[in-house]
């Protein structure tokens, strides 16, 4: 389960869809240095992004088509 105080880096690594959730959100920079010791509420706030609404999405994971992919 994805929390907002986890590390990115720690987030890509649990499930494959998630660097893909993580981009179609506007996270472009996940092979940025700082992005893997940045939490994912700390990356929000620096992109301007919903921090619970992409928690959610990112527990919902698994169950995302690529459909829903293209409409986060």
């Amino acid at each position: 389960m994805v929390t907002k105080e986890m590390l990115i880096g720690e987030i890509i690594q649990m499930n494959e869809k998630y660097p893909e959730i993580l981009m179609a959100a506007g996270m472009h920079c996940l092979g940025c240095p700082a992005a893997a010791g940045e939490s994912l509420e700390e990356a929000c706030a620096v992109h301007g992004i919903d921090v619970e609404a992409l928690v959610e999405k990112l527990n919902a994971g698994e169950k995302l088509t690529d459909e829903d992919l293209n409409n986060i």
